[in-house]
């Protein structure tokens, strides 16, 4: 095929100036673009004249809370970001850590809190094809998906049709796409009524040199277009997405507009455009390259270009569109259409380039040039409707030192909860009613195409994923996946909740048998403005920097979602910790869950125990039947890191002279509840339960602990001092479904249907 595409040079002389705004507009303007009076002024100060209303609408995308970072950044800066597994760290699409031999894994996690709120399906999809780009962009091959969903109560009117819609939209874009869902969490929670949560983290596989990074470098070369052609949707989604949503009689109608600010995804030519990037990076066609995120292509070519402190002259007549009446710059400016890259290629490279484009059958043109102006000017209709310095739409972006309100005063307090005579039976159903099995949603999503899933979402653990590559000297090893959020921790104690969510997402990994490596992070709070919020976000990232430090497990990315509440109603304070480990030999991994194949392997019964701390603790804050039961306490329990780590090591020791059948961490459910989700894939296993002397059994069964629980056909021989193991009963394949703690049956079918049909 021919090429019709001819360079974009800047000439020597630039077209006249569009029109400038009507400053006696301004307070129309500016409410309609969340541009405040005082940023304004920053604004003219910059430009030295009104802007264009083309320049306006920059503004307001670039400097949004979504792409600026502008009330988080003073905050974010603290967060540990390095270590000797670190290969890239935050700044770019994605963060990237090593792995083995010459394999790395790329992975991020993202929000798509709003636009999945006013339209559940296309909100949640387009989440989850933005996340994969982001990833893709840098050269890896994803291989892997996780979703982290957050909803209001199961009796709102509201909840049935968005977990509906959401879990559609994911399952729909993701097994499209063909990578698969291998884990996430989900919970529901009155504070999320007005603004459901979901962030979706991709894992992708790339070669250690083979990393690219979104530079516009090399001044000349050619900024080109590819991927879907674009329409009208999503236009204003970053600015749309840096706002909280009214509770008034008018909020309808709001969310009726802001429904034009929400994608819609094309999961195909997703796949497309993956297999296509992916070939044009394996022939080194590119020197850089965005996917087209929010704010499209106006954040996609001031973030290359800031990168590589340069400047693009773009002309955007050369812009491939899909609608039948033509899109005016602004619009093309901030239109959020999916499946779109910017790429940066020579000259000299650029006959190769187009013909793997035109053979993968997508838009295209060369939009543009690389300039030394460090500005970007952007013409259209012989008008010059942009012309900024690009220092002041990145990093010089303005940036606050929000007010926080007083530390709140958190005294540790030990809970004295007098029980009287429980009924063991319902108890224990509203527990696992109160955090169902999330089966009946992962049934929608396709958890093994690409058969590298050892251990996906079944287990309701870590994932275990295999990288069968040749980049690997060791051919056993696997990489691990966890997410984790407590965000009825936070809600007492944001630094030592956050800690705690750190610290889920690790023993998800260590129960497994890895070891973390690093997170990610998906930081969702309420509006920044309030003093209160902004002292729960500052104090959550302190947490998760001594977390991470501790651990050794830096962050190596992520993302920060404010203004998530409907009127004065703030979600819970909701930092999403997305989590990657190592583990040396898959066939080694640890379930989660007991599966009934071990029925074939073990002749004899298997021990339960529980492994943990040489002095028993345990906390009613965060456990799923203090929050059934309505028992207040702040009686939070403090970390102790020696014991984690120590812990973490000891599993692994004992899985290698004794292999477990399954471990899983005690968490928020209680040791009880823990168990009967392990066997609970199981068919027809005995249950014999019994508390360990000097313990409360109701306090030991159902309270919240630092522990594991493991299945095994013995003890290992000796544990590491600080680390106990208490022997509570056995499992045995009788051929029978049969529960017994402490003598007393309890109907086993009645417990696992309760947590297996919460969802129904």
């Amino acid at each position: 095929m021919t090429s019709t595409k001819t360079p974009v040079n800047m000439p020597q002389k630039l077209p006249a100036l569009a029109c400038l705004i009507d400053e006696s507009a301004l307070d129309t303007l500016l409410p309609k673009h969340k541009i405040a009076k005082d940023e304004y002024g920053i604004l003219r100060e910059v430009m030295g004249r009104a802007p264009t209303i083309s320049e306006l609408g920059v503004f307001s995308a670039m400097w949004s809370e979504h792409c600026s970072y502008k009330s988080s950044r003073v905050h974010l800066g603290r967060l540990p970001t390095q270590a000797q597994q670190v290969v890239v760290g935050p700044g770019e699409n994605a963060g990237v850590v090593h792995i083995d031999g010459d394999y790395c894994v790329a992975f991020k996690m993202e929000s798509h809190n709003h636009p999945s709120y006013l339209e559940p399906y296309h909100g949640a999809a387009t989440g989850v094809g933005g996340i994969m780009r982001d990833v893709f962009c840098m050269g890896a091959r994803p291989i892997a998906n996780f979703n982290c969903l957050r909803f209001g109560e199961k009796t709102h009117p509201k909840t049935k049709n968005l977990l509906e819609k959401v879990v559609d939209g994911i399952g729909d874009y993701g097994n499209c796409v063909g990578v698969p869902t291998v884990g996430g969490n989900l919970s529901f929670h009155k504070s999320y009524n007005g603004n459901c949560l979901v962030n979706a983290m991709t894992v992708g596989a790339i070669h250690k040199d083979r990393i690219f990074k979104g530079f516009a470098s090399g001044v000349g070369n050619y900024v080109i277009y590819v991927g879907s052609a674009t329409g009208r949707d999503g236009i204003h989604g970053a600015t749309m997405a840096s706002e909280s949503f009214a509770d008034s009689a008018d909020d309808k109608t709001k969310k009726s507009e802001n429904k034009t600010t929400i994608q819609v995804g094309d999961p195909f030519m997703e796949n497309i455009l993956l297999e296509a990037t992916l070939e044009i990076l394996d022939r080194n066609l590119v020197i850089g390259l965005q996917d087209m995120g929010a704010a499209g292509l106006t954040s996609s070519a001031v973030e290359m270009a800031g990168r590589a402190g340069n400047g693009l002259y773009l002309d955007f007549t050369r812009v491939p569109i899909r609608t039948k009446t033509p899109l005016t710059a602004y619009e093309l400016l901030l239109s959020e259409s999916q499946e779109r890259m910017l790429m940066v290629c020579t000259p000299e490279k650029w006959p190769e380039l187009e013909k793997l484009i035109q053979k993968w059958e997508l838009a295209y043109d060369i939009i543009g040039s690389v300039t030394d102006t460090a500005r970007m000017q952007v013409v259209f209709d012989g008008a010059l409707e942009v012309d900024i310095p690009v220092g002041p739409l990145t990093d010089a972006a303005p940036k606050y030192e929000r007010p926080m309100a007083a530390s709140p005063t958190y005294v540790a307090q030990n809970a004295q909860i007098s029980f009287g005579k429980l009924n063991w039976q319902k108890e224990l159903e509203e527990v696992l009613k109160a955090k169902p099995c999330h089966a009946d949603v992962y049934h929608r999503y396709d958890q093994h195409i690409g058969l590298r899933t050892i251990f996906g979402p079944e287990h309701q653990g870590a994932a275990v994923v295999w990288p069968q590559s040749d980049w690997t000297k060791n051919k056993d090893v696997g990489v691990v996946i966890s997410a984790a959020c407590e965000e009825d921790l936070t809600a007492e104690n944001a630094s030592l909740g956050t800690e705690h969510a750190v610290l889920k997402a690790a023993r998800m990994v260590y129960a497994a048998g890895g070891r973390p490596l690093a997170i990610t992070d998906c930081m969702n709070f309420g509006n920044p403005e309030d003093p209160q919020i902004m002292r729960q976000f500052s104090d959550s990232v302190d947490g998760m920097t001594i977390a991470c430090k501790e651990l050794d497990a830096p962050v190596i990315g992520g993302n920060v979602s404010l203004y998530n509440e409907t009127g004065s109603t703030s979600i819970h304070p909701t930092p999403m910790i997305g989590m990657v480990g190592k583990i040396e030999d898959v066939h080694r991994a640890i379930p989660a869950a007991l599966l009934g194949r071990y029925k074939k392997n073990t002749e004899k019964s298997i021990s339960v125990y529980w492994l943990g701390p040489d002095e028993w603790d345990h906390s009613w804050v965060g456990s799923i039947f203090a929050r059934v039961k309505g028992i207040k306490t702040n009686d939070l329990a403090a970390v102790d890191y020696g014991y984690e780590t120590t812990a973490g090591a000891a599993i692994h020791s004992w899985n290698e002279k004794t292999p477990l059948f399954a471990c899983r961490d005690v968490a928020s459910s209680g040791a009880l509840a823990t168990i009967l989700k392990m066997v609970a894939c199981s068919q027809k296993v005995a249950v014999h339960l019994n508390t360990p002397k000097e313990i409360d059994s109701h306090t030991f069964w159902l309270a919240r602990n630092q522990g594991y629980i493991a299945f095994a056909s013995e003890l290992a021989e000796a544990l590491p001092p600080g680390i106990k193991a208490l022997s509570l009963g056995e499992v045995s394949f009788t051929g029978t479904s049969e529960l017994r703690l402490d003598g007393q049956a309890l109907n086993m079918l009645n417990l696992h249907n309760a947590w297996k049909g919460g969802l129904r």
